[in-house]
């Protein structure tokens, strides 16, 4: 997941207005993969039936997701965020969900810190991150680096 930290001077004073696009999000991760990257912790969570990987995300980190090959549930349960989406940009408050469509590209500013969980049906009850990944990742997606320190 490309993350770099947002200089002040960035960061928006209300949420966007505009509606962005796919390709914009996706222009978006192309530049930040140029950047210093932020480390986000991720935890993975798996129960009958359901998958659920947790993000960590930093005070004014910047962070793109995977392109999810599946509808699934997203849940900021902790934190304020701007969420970019295909379908516009809105600020969330914990706690907050929604439904997200397959193929749909998130950008999302962390406002405070932010615990964001993906949530899928996994019918197989399948264990291995590789094939679950290969299972809800759209096929072509970049791999995300491991982050490591923020852009000052």
């Amino acid at each position: 997941m490309p993350a770099f930290e947002v200089p002040d001077q960035f960061k928006p004073a209300a949420p966007v207005a505009a509606t962005p696009s796919r390709q914009k999000v996706e222009r978006l991760e192309a530049f930040m993969r140029g950047c210093e990257q932020a480390d986000i912790p991720t935890t993975h969570t798996s129960g009958p039936g359901s998958y659920a990987r947790t993000v960590h995300i930093k005070a004014g980190v910047i962070a793109t997701g995977k392109v999810h090959a599946t509808e699934h549930v997203l849940m900021l349960t902790k934190g304020r965020a701007l969420i970019v989406t295909d379908g516009g940009a809105y600020e969330a408050e914990a706690p907050h969900q929604c439904v997200c469509a397959p193929g749909t590209k998130k950008a999302v500013l962390a406002l405070s810190d932010c615990e964001i969980t993906n949530v899928h049906a996994n019918a197989d009850d399948c264990r291995d991150l590789s094939r679950l990944e290969a299972s809800l990742i759209e096929p072509g997606a970049l791999p995300a680096p491991q982050m490591s320190e923020a852009l000052q």
